[in-house]
């Protein structure tokens, strides 16, 4: 028995080694950033804005895979399955959090089966409609919901995405059940939007702002806790009457468990570096939102973020009864 526990032992401390040795040449090939969403979407643009800036800093590039599907659930289930060795990450937002309600059955433990490497950017959401949509204001638009709540539609990008998120918490705020359509991704949905196909949506600024600005969509409010420089004269939903309405789409970056803390660390240090890139700052600033501080791009920060997202959503989504599986 001593002779086996000697055995293990040493093979435990090879390996913890190699781990070691591994982490110190990090990186010296490609990186693969997982997006758990279609290309093109809100997401997207911010994983690639940010993979660009990193993979300056670390010298190896980063490659962005969309691995869409299950309300994000899929691409981050492969992520928790990689080795960890640092080479494949997870750019997820909030979803990470309500995935943990909205799915009883996942594949992976949302706490426990990913290392944290740290907060991106968090992006405010805007309440919008079809242009011509008769309410002028959001005290009309929650009138008028409430007066026509069989008919009024509500679109989204499918279930656990921000979208779907924020049209809950609205018909949560205004006590009112109203029609979902979900469709299958971002794109699709601010498609019939546009069209008319659907009323209104709740979405993040990085896929809203190019509409508004160009007058295609119409917009309510934004709900950010104080209005935004790119649309100073939206008012912020509490502004507009609906009081303690605020929703942001955080966004974070993981690593499978088990990755050494010498290369989140590399990779942490190296998100902050690309957070202060004047490009990122000025692209997020167009899109409405702006690049974590550097005491939220670390691993301590998103943890405690999305401990306290899940336990945020869990009880509003029990209470909608709304669940993806």
């Amino acid at each position: 028995m001593k002779i086996l526990n000697a055995l293990l032992g040493a093979a435990a401390a090879i390996s913890l080694f190699a781990a070691s040795a591994n982490a110190q040449g990090y990186p010296e090939r490609t990186i693969t950033m997982v997006v758990p969403f279609s290309a093109g979407g809100p997401t997207d643009t911010v994983t690639r804005l940010v993979a660009e800036a990193m993979s300056k800093d670390l010298g190896q590039q980063i490659i962005v895979e969309n691995v869409g599907g299950a309300g994000g659930t899929l691409g981050a289930g492969r992520v928790a399955k990689a080795e960890p060795d640092g080479y494949t990450l997870l750019l997820h937002h909030i979803g990470m959090a309500t995935s943990a309600t909205l799915y009883r059955k996942l594949a992976y433990d949302t706490l426990n089966s990913f290392e944290y490497v740290g907060l991106v950017t968090e992006v405010p959401m805007t309440i919008v409609a079809r242009k011509d949509f008769e309410p002028s204001d959001l005290k009309g638009l929650i009138d008028y919901a409430k007066a026509n709540k069989d008919t009024v539609t509500v679109a989204n990008a499918g279930i656990g995405a921000a979208s779907h998120l924020c049209g809950m918490m609205f018909m949560s705020a205004i006590d009112t059940q109203l029609t979902t359509v979900p469709y299958k991704g971002t794109g699709p949905a601010m498609t019939d939007l546009l069209g008319g196909q659907v009323d209104i949506m709740c979405d993040q600024t990085t896929n809203t702002t190019k509409q508004i600005q160009g007058g295609t969509i119409k917009a309510y409010a934004v709900t950010s806790p104080a209005r935004l420089k790119i649309f100073p004269d939206l008012p912020t939903a509490e502004e507009a009457g609906l009081k303690g309405f605020q929703v942001g789409i955080w966004h974070g970056i993981y690593a499978p468990k088990g990755t050494p803390a010498e290369i989140t660390d590399r990779l942490s240090k190296s998100l902050q570096k690309a957070l202060k890139d004047p490009n990122v700052a000025a692209r997020f600033a167009e899109l409405g939102t702006e690049p974590s501080s550097e005491a939220d791009a670390t691993p301590a920060a998103l943890k405690a973020k999305l401990e306290g997202e899940i336990a945020r959503w869990k009880p509003v989504i029990e209470a909608a009864g709304q669940y993806a599986d």
